[in-house]
Formats: C-alpha cells, sequence, structure tokens
C-alpha cells in the first residue's frame, strides 16, 4: 500500500478548498483534512490592543491535533471514509489503484509549522493578487465577522509574513508556487504528482490534461 500526502496551502479565499473537492473527485482513494476545522473556539483566540481577533496565527489553531489527524489517516486510510468509487474524470494510468491513497492537506498556514512539513509528499502554496483576495474576503461570512480594517491589519499582514517565512525555511525547498491563474495547471500538476507515485515513474498525461481543459471550461462557464 503506498499513501500520498498533499499540502495546498497558501492565501486566504485562494480557492483551496474548491481546488481539494475537485481533485477528489477526480482521484481515487482520495481524502481530505481542511485546517480550518482545527480553529480553537473564539473565547480562546487572542485579540491584540486593535480589538481584533487574532485568527491568522498557529496560536489560534490546534495544530497537535491535526498532526495526529493526519498522522492516524496514515496507519489506516483505508478505513478513514476514504471514497473508493470511480472517480468522474479518470484516465487508464488512474485505474487499477486500489493499493495507492492519497490525502489531500489543505489550509492557510501549513507550513510554517514544523511536525507538518515532515510529512508531505508534495508542497503547494496558492497566491492571489492583494485587489483580488481582498475582493473575495468581502463577500465571504465569518463568524466571528470580520471587523472594519480587520483585512488590511491583520489578514494580509499576516499572509505576507508567513508566505516570507516559507520562502526563506530551506525545509519548503520543495514547495511549488501557484501563482493566480488557470484552475488546470494546479489540477495538471497535482495529477501528474499522483501518478508518478502510482506508477513509481514520471509520465506525460496529453490525453488526460485535453480531457481536464475541457471539463474545466465547461465547469466555468
Amino acid at each position: 500500500m503506498k499513501v500520498l500526502v498533499i499540502g495546498l496551502g497558501g492565501v486566504t479565499n485562494g480557492g483551496k478548498t474548491t481546488l481539494a473537492e475537485k481533485l477528489k473527485k477526480m482521484l481515487p482513494n482520495c481524502d481530505i483534512i481542511s485546517q480550518d476545522d482545527f480553529f480553537k473556539p473564539e473565547s480562546e483566540v487572542e485579540t491584540d490592543e486593535r480589538g481584533f481577533k487574532l485568527y491568522d496565527v498557529l496560536d489560534a489553531l490546534y495544530m497537535d491535533e491535526m498532526v495526529k489527524s493526519i498522522h492516524n489517516w496514515m496507519k489506516n486510510p483505508g478505513s478513514s471514509g476514504v471514497v473508493t468509487e470511480e472517480p468522474e474524470n479518470t484516465c487508464d494510468n488512474l485505474r487499477n489503484t486500489d493499493h495507492v491513497y492519497i490525502l489531500i492537506v489543505e489550509g492557510f498556514l501549513l507550513y510554517n509549522y514544523e511536525p507538518l512539513n515532515e510529512l508531505w509528499n508534495r508542497r503547494y502554496f496558492l497566491t492571489l493578487p492583494y485587489e483580488e483576495c481582498k475582493r473575495r474576503r468581502s463577500t465571504r461570512v465569518y463568524q466571528p465577522a470580520d471587523t472594519p480594517g480587520y483585512f488590511d491589519g491583520h489578514v494580509w499582514p499576516m499572509y505576507l509574513k508567513y508566505k516570507s517565512e516559507l520562502e526563506e525555511n530551506a525545509s519548503n525547498i520543495g514547495c511549488i508556487l501557484l501563482e493566480w491563474g488557470p484552475e488546470e495547471r494546479e489540477v495538471r500538476r497535482l495529477l501528474h504528482c499522483y501518478c508518478a507515485v502510482r506508477m513509481g515513474t514520471t509520465v506525460p498525461f496529453l490525453d488526460q490534461t485535453l480531457k481536464l481543459r475541457k471539463k474545466l471550461r465547461s465547469s466555468t462557464a
């Protein structure tokens, strides 16, 4: 049995959850763990002198519990609720993979916590320009709700801080930066990663890429 743990990290509202869900539909034996499920209760999250709740820091999360959940999945992925039916959009190289399991871990602070960095097979970091990120954030409803100035005073500065740390951290040399652009590039790279592990080699996926391009264009039309 082979297991593959893929990190989908990056900016808030960068499309991590959406991409993870699409990949789960495309890849056999695939499961997802979301970092958002490990936030501490509001009463345990610190407040700064401006009245901002400091959610975009590691101390706002039960990171040890998150690592434990990933380890538990790795020990026995077959009993973790992984979907094993035929994926929606597969190819010959993705069939007959009952002995390969893939876990996608998505979140905004994945690569700044060293115990997690020991687990990744592949790491991806999604980015957005400031204006687009702020626009998307303004359309989301959070509990508690963002207070005036919260994005510029806390969310974006923390993103830049952790992104800078990521770039300086030698253990993250293998992290692939995915700049804002067509979603098909991320899907193609992750499918390539999966199939390389599945087959123990690197193989071309031209036919699969063409199918993905058509599917993604039709889904955004």
